[in-house]
């Protein structure tokens, strides 16, 4: 008798070996891929780059950057990205305030990331303070097709030093998506401040968009990330987003979320989305292969990112610095999350 039920309990381990292997590839076109967006505070290295201006992150500078507080910073980015993930990390990570290749070779080769052979998309940018938008992705769960970085064509190279815009057109199960990365000139100085510049970058984004649209004939897959120093209120985004535009093809999944005092960021004690996740309706209306909705999006904010506020009421994100004190923090962002599904 025992014998018989070894006999059958091996009978039924070949069995489900064999249903596995044979339906692998379909069981992983229906794994939920999950994308993040995450500003992540001045991630500089601690060695100075003389066409930089990162003198205050360097060992002598005034925020006194060294390798313990570089090597704490590293191990809480990747922390974060685990935890975003569920212990299944995000296929896809658009980050921005990154100095260089390095420290994202450190963040993703030097840390538990390492299990998850993770790629990078970089390429160093004009912007006078040495920050970067990029992207790294689950190179077996994503393929790079063709990437390249926007500069508006009406401003000269010379002349243009702000962060070059990330587009990527990445294959992930049977799809293919378009991802574009933003980091927009601060604000730094006022609602007002480089103002004209962000439309610019805005307007240049509508056309490449429309210009992918119409390539497919409307059936494109885009997703548009990153922090775009203003809110999906802001008029400069109805460049991008105009739901009054009949042409429009955009949605922007934090709208309703901001009209409500939700954010990522916050300042002087008020909630603003400047981190935002706009897609093309195609990927919410498609019938087949990956698609998403706005109940996919969300803010991720668990506890440990936050911090009760000492001036306002309520908390704020946990920042790496606080002005030139060192908190040990995160970011003084929130990342963001929107989970793809899979028909």
């Amino acid at each position: 008798m025992l014998k018989g039920i070894c006999y059958r309990v091996l009978s039924i381990i070949i069995l489900m070996m064999v249903v596995m292997k044979s339906g692998y590839s379909q069981d992983l076109g229906n794994i939920p891929v999950r994308l993040m967006f995450y500003n992540v505070e001045n991630l500089f290295d601690i060695y100075d780059d003389t066409l930089k201006n990162d003198d205050d992150f360097l060992p002598g500078g005034m925020l006194r950057w060294n390798f313990t507080r570089y090597n704490k910073k590293i191990n809480s980015l990747y922390k974060t990205i685990i935890a975003a993930g569920e212990w299944n990390p995000p296929t896809v990570v658009g980050l921005c305030e990154v100095e260089n290749r390095k420290v994202l070779k450190d963040l993703i080769y030097g840390t538990y990331l390492s299990k998850f052979n993770y790629g990078i998309i970089h390429e160093e940018s004009p912007d006078r303070r040495g920050i970067d938008v990029c992207l790294i992705y689950r190179k077996e769960l994503a393929d790079i097709i063709d990437f390249q970085y926007w500069i508006p064509s009406e401003i000269k190279d010379e002349v243009f030093t702000s962060r070059s815009i990330l587009y990527a057109k990445m294959r992930i199960n049977t799809d293919t998506i378009h991802f574009i990365i933003n980091h927009w000139p601060s604000r730094r100085g006022g609602v007002l401040a480089a103002e004209s510049s962000r439309r610019i970058i805005a307007a240049m984004v509508k056309t490449k968009v429309d210009s992918i649209a119409e390539g497919t004939n409307y059936k494109a897959k885009i997703v548009i990330m990153g922090d775009f120093n203003c809110t999906p209120l802001d008029q400069v985004m109805r460049l991008l987003v105009n739901p009054s535009d009949l042409s429009n093809t955009l949605v922007n999944l934090t709208e309703e979320l901001a009209v409500k005092g939700m954010g990522t960021y916050r300042y002087r004690g008020i909630w603003e989305m400047i981190d935002q996740i706009i897609i093309s309706e195609r990927l919410m209306r498609c019938g087949k292969g990956l698609y998403t909705d706005a109940e996919m999006f969300h803010i991720f904010k668990p506890d440990f990112l936050l911090v009760e506020d000492l001036k306002y009421p309520g908390d704020t994100p946990l920042s790496t610095y606080r002005g030139y004190k060192y908190q040990g923090g995160y970011s003084d962002h929130l990342p963001i999350l929107l989970d793809l599904g899979f028909r």
